[in-house]
């Protein structure tokens, strides 16, 4: 089967659903919206197999669809760019993700918009954003890369703002588009830095023409290496332009499961860890990748320790989890960042649809405030829900995202470019994740109900709510540490010639005292947890802690939204009303007044009366006359 299939039937499913949408019954509707990602998905696996029985070793295949643009280029002999895909490890392990947690999201959204009138336009806006999440990570080259990156940018404003009637949500899909553009524009830069200094957009060509042409920390490579972040940054929602993600939980809980959870804010990682290279290239950019991931998971996570809404408190979860991949990826550990990221993947998947199980059975509400004891009312919603958290929160040896964090600290304690201070953010970030993710639970599950249960999830729900649950515990068993007994199946898998590696040893005495020590400080966490939100209830006690100054700080995630607005908006809106105002546009207003001062004068003269009609006609050839007379 060839690969383009696979982002091939989601678009399809697109174009069938924006031609047809309006007249199909909802019924064929979703089943086209579903169908075409869970074809997609088996697609998926038929390829999987095929590439997994055809290519030794995990080598990588290339698949041409045509040529798209011939151009000269005085770096190399011949130059194109082509429309074609390019199938590795790693692309593999995106694209398995991508189809197979799309498919689950999908079919909980039918009955999670069961009532909504714009099904059809729902799943025309996921299904495009799967196709383009697809290009994306299977993408040759940096523009078809960047095609697919723009896709998910327009897809992400179209499902934020589903539910465009309310004002506050048109203005949080606003604010996801035009941030996230700002980090577009920085790799589109590292493009045309790219293509100018090295002749090409394929991107093995350029990882191969880099290594062999630029020097260890030249100036080319930490420019194209922090343009690269740039991009990053902003699709993943890392520091400074991290505010547009915890807005963006005003549309659908399917969408931010989809799209702010398990796929779209995970591109930036993806294009970090392929283009690792050019990272190691540059100890600056490098050291940069470090720096943001290290400060994001602590700002994050302190933000969501004070959040009352349960979709916000895991909208920082994810910043601050994607801080850790972040970290991974600046001390070199590319494939501890990629595992996390699978598992990532279903743990935030399978809490964010708990999410909203909870609010489709509380109208839509997400205040934890307003929850209490609905352990007893929604029992199965209660435990996917409580193993999500467990997972989050890296409970030992049961949960994937135990595996998945150990092993991002460990690489990171002994990685060159890591060492004490980093792994000490992230164990510090591990308390922290700790303490909110079972606040989570213990406000929403136990105590004195605050709210009513109006309706309960249908039984369909639950089917990707079990899944990504069995998921959520038992896929870090792809890679245990060797203190217990070494597999390595995920290492293996992705393979040292599709991501970097550095040499990273460490003792088993090392490696336990890592192990226990920073399990020990997650379950303080959880710990912390049981003692304020369970035992004491501060949450009923002290609500006037709420009108604290830190607390609105942290509640504010630091600040930024308000130093944005004082050093970016408010800069740029006082300068547009300035602009207004210039020569130029004067003369714009002169041209337009002058047509319109002409056409009112012609529209005087179409009285509608033939006389004067007819004396016009008579006068102008009188003029006409006398002209010609004494000319």
């Amino acid at each position: 089967m060839p690969l383009s299939v696979v982002p091939a039937l989601p678009f399809l499913g697109f174009v069938m659903l924006l031609l047809l949408g309006s007249r199909l019954p909802r019924t064929w509707a979703t089943v086209v919206g579903v169908g075409s990602i869970a074809l997609s998905c088996v697609a998926m696996i038929i390829v999987g197999t095929q590439y997994f029985l055809s290519t030794p070793d995990f080598q990588a295949y290339r698949e041409i669809e045509w040529t798209w643009i011939p151009f000269y280029s005085s770096k190399l002999d011949s130059a194109t760019i082509q429309f074609a895909f390019y199938l590795d490890s790693l692309s593999m392990l995106m694209m398995g993700v991508i189809t197979f947690v799309g498919s689950l999201i999908a079919l909980f959204s039918v009955k999670y918009l069961d009532h909504d009138e714009g099904i059809a336009r729902f799943f025309a806006a996921m299904n495009l954003f799967v196709a383009a999440m697809l290009v994306l990570v299977l993408a040759d080259n940096f523009l078809v890369l960047f095609m697919g990156w723009e896709g998910v940018g327009l897809c992400s404003y179209l499902l934020i703002g589903f539910w465009y009637e309310d004002e506050s949500t048109g203005r949080a899909s606003i604010k996801a588009f035009i941030t996230t553009r700002i980090g577009d524009v920085f790799l589109l830069f590292a493009l045309f830095f790219m293509l100018r200094e090295l002749g090409t957009l394929n991107i093995q060509e350029v990882l191969e023409l880099a290594n062999d042409q630029w020097a260890f920390d030249t100036t080319m490579a930490t420019c194209v290496g922090l343009c690269l972040l740039g991009g990053a940054v902003g699709k993943s929602a890392q520091i400074p332009l991290q505010t547009w993600l915890p807005d963006a939980m005003k549309g659908p809980t399917p969408v931010s499961a989809l799209i702010h959870a398990a796929t779209m804010v995970t591109a930036g990682v993806y294009l970090i860890a392929r283009t690792g290279s050019i990272f190691a290239l540059s100890e600056t950019a490098q050291m940069a990748v470090l720096i943001i991931g290290a400060a994001t998971l602590l700002i994050a996570g302190l933000s969501a320790v004070v959040q009352r809404d349960l979709k916000k408190v895991l909208a920082y979860s994810t910043i601050s989890q994607i801080g850790y991949m972040f970290l991974a990826l600046g001390a070199g550990a590319y494939t501890a960042a990629m595992f996390h990221f699978m598992v990532h993947a279903f743990f935030k998947a399978l809490l964010f649809l708990s999410a909203g199980a909870i609010g489709y059975s509380m109208h839509h509400n997400h205040d934890l405030y307003k929850m209490g004891a609905l352990r007893k009312k929604l029992p199965g919603v209660f435990w996917v829900f409580l193993i999500g958290s467990s997972c989050l929160a890296a409970l030992p040896l049961v949960t994937a995202g135990f595996f998945s964090k150990e092993f991002i600290l460990a690489q990171v304690y002994t990685s060159p470019l890591g060492g004490m201070w980093p792994w000490l953010i992230g164990v510090a970030g591990a308390f922290i994740t700790g303490l909110y993710s079972f606040r989570m639970v213990f406000m929403a599950f136990f105590g004195i109900s605050k709210g009513e249960v109006s309706q309960y999830p249908d039984k369909k729900m639950y089917i990707p709510l079990f899944v990504l649950a069995a998921l959520s515990l038992g896929a870090g068993f792809v890679q245990i540490p060797s203190v217990f007994f070494h597999v390595s199946l995920f290492t293996d898998f992705i393979g040292s010639s599709v991501l970097p590696s550095l040499s990273m040893e460490e003792s088993i005495r090392v490696e336990w005292i890592l192990l226990i020590s920073a399990s020990a400080i997650s379950l303080c966490g959880v710990f912390l947890a049981y003692l304020l939100y369970f035992r004491l209830q501060i949450h009923d006690k002290n609500k006037q802690t709420t009108s604290s100054y830190l607390h609105r700080f942290l509640a504010s995630g630091f600040g930024f939204d308000a130093l944005h607005n004082f050093t970016l908006v408010r800069p740029f809106i006082f300068i547009s009303q300035y602009l207004r105002r210039d020569f130029v546009q004067l003369f714009c207003h002169l041209v337009g007044n002058s047509a319109i001062l002409v056409h009112q004068l012609l529209s005087a003269m179409q009285t509608g009366y033939v006389r004067l009609y007819a004396f016009a006609v008579v006068f102008g050839a009188l003029v006409i006359a006398l002209i010609m007379v004494f000319s």
